[in-house]
């Protein structure tokens, strides 16, 4: 796949990146390149693969899902400026 000047324009405008017009015709061909190999990648046989997270066989310890520190909401609110009804209160910012 390859990309025109036009198409690296606005992926800049879309990703807010400023480019010079000296700089489009070097990262068109960069780009190009990038999608080219992820196109040849797309052609390798892994049917059978496992999908995988990364290349070392790990796993991370796993935890119940358990609340531990809940039912403390007015030693939370003692900490606020301000407080009404069980809720922080903030002053207002939108109009």
């Amino acid at each position: 796949m390859s990309l025109d000047i036009s198409a690296v324009r606005a992926i800049a405008t879309l990703a807010r990146i400023e480019l010079g017009e000296e700089e489009l015709a070097p990262l068109a061909g960069e780009l190009s390149n990038i999608l080219n190999f992820v196109e040849h990648l797309s052609e390798v046989n892994t049917d059978g693969i496992e999908p995988m997270s990364s290349v070392a066989d790990l796993s991370l310890p796993m935890r119940a899902d358990l609340v531990t520190d809940g039912d403390i909401a007015e030693q939370i609110l003692a900490n606020a400026p301000e407080a009404a009804e069980g809720f922080f209160t903030v002053p207002k910012v939108v109009e």
